[in-house]
């Protein structure tokens, strides 16, 4: 592994496991088992270790939803499963979504760390647009803000509100009404015809 991935990835624990106060130079050396100073020899300022801590959050996140964003028939008549799978992926890994969060409300505070959360989220949105307009959504830009909106909301709900961690066939039947609702005037058929016991 790479030091600049441990160093995230212990930056990423230590955010769900003491929040942002909890997140030093110092504190990253000791999890990862560090000699002192490495991490300050990496991301020299703490404004670069939350960058560097979002960069790598971003790419993790990227490769747990990876199956969701596929664009051939195939992909997309299993999309409702496939978008389950992710969304189930980051929800049982506390850890990472925790992260993430703590990382949202600081980039309320630090221009410098929206940019780079604002840019992470088109990473997220752009594919969900060419996958709904594929899909004959008469307005793919607002149905995946729409969708990326409604997989966050669901997340938080099970991680830090007051709802439990949803199964994946409950996640799948979720996000296919969602996109049901979303996608009623176009060609129902690319949702699949998995029927509800």
């Amino acid at each position: 592994m790479k030091r600049s991935d441990l160093v995230a990835d212990t930056a990423i624990t230590l955010l769900a496991e003491r929040g942002m106060r909890g997140l030093t130079h110092r504190a990253v050396d000791e999890a990862a088992g560090l000699p002192p100073g490495s991490t300050s020899n990496l991301a020299r300022t703490r404004a670069a270790l939350l960058e560097l801590t979002l960069s790598r959050l971003t790419e993790l996140e990227m490769r747990a939803l990876s199956g969701a964003y596929g664009s051939d028939s195939y992909e997309l008549a299993h999309l409702p499963e496939r978008m389950a799978e992710g969304l189930h992926v980051q929800l049982l890994d506390r850890r990472r979504t925790l992260a993430r969060y703590e990382l949202a409300l600081e980039a309320t505070r630090r221009p410098e760390l929206r940019r780079i959360y604002d840019e992470a989220g088109r990473r997220f949105r752009d594919p969900a647009v060419a996958m709904l307009a594929a899909m004959g959504s008469p307005d793919p830009v607002t149905h995946a803000r729409n969708l990326v909106a409604f997989g966050e909301g669901l997340m938080f709900d099970a991680i830090a509100g007051a709802g439990s961690v949803p199964t994946l066939e409950e996640l799948a039947d979720a996000v296919r009404d969602l996109l049901a609702g979303m996608l009623r005037a176009g060609d129902q058929r690319t949702l699949g015809s998995t029927s509800r016991s």
